[in-house]
């Protein structure tokens, strides 16, 4: 259940006014220091770039590393990480990655940015659907 709270609140709000933005290197660092924290299986570095708002949700290091895991593989063991655009929706920048995982199979993922006292972090992640399924 815990999986999916990143991508339930999003159907409550509208997809509006969608506007490009120049790339942001320390987004796009902040994102990939992630993915390399779970490629080595460090769940207390990869929580660090997690918001204080999915900290809270997740409590602990190896909840949120659970969550991962099971809900989002591709994430977990991204075989290639490519960085897409970004772009602000009703307020809110949203970075768009391409992953690639193991089996060679894509994954197309929107990964919400908010800037903190500490950087760039990560707010949530929704797993698009793959184009032309119509889910």
């Amino acid at each position: 259940m815990r999986a999916h709270v990143f991508t339930l609140w999003l159907a409550l709000f509208p997809m509006a006014a969608l506007a490009d933005e120049p790339r942001n290197p320390a987004i796009e660092t902040t994102i990939q220091n992630q993915l390399n924290a779970f490629i080595a299986d460090d769940f207390a570095t990869a929580f660090t770039f997690a918001s204080p708002n999915i900290k809270g949700i997740f409590g602990t290091p190896e909840n949120f590393g659970a969550m991962v895991t099971q809900g989002y593989p591709m994430v977990h063991r991204p075989a290639n990480v490519q960085m897409l655009e970004l772009r602000t929706v009703a307020g809110n920048l949203w970075q768009r990655v391409l992953i690639t995982d193991a089996s060679g199979e894509t994954h197309l993922l929107d990964y919400q940015m908010v800037q903190t006292a500490d950087g760039w972090q990560i707010n949530g992640v929704q797993l698009l659907p793959e184009v032309g399924t119509g889910v």
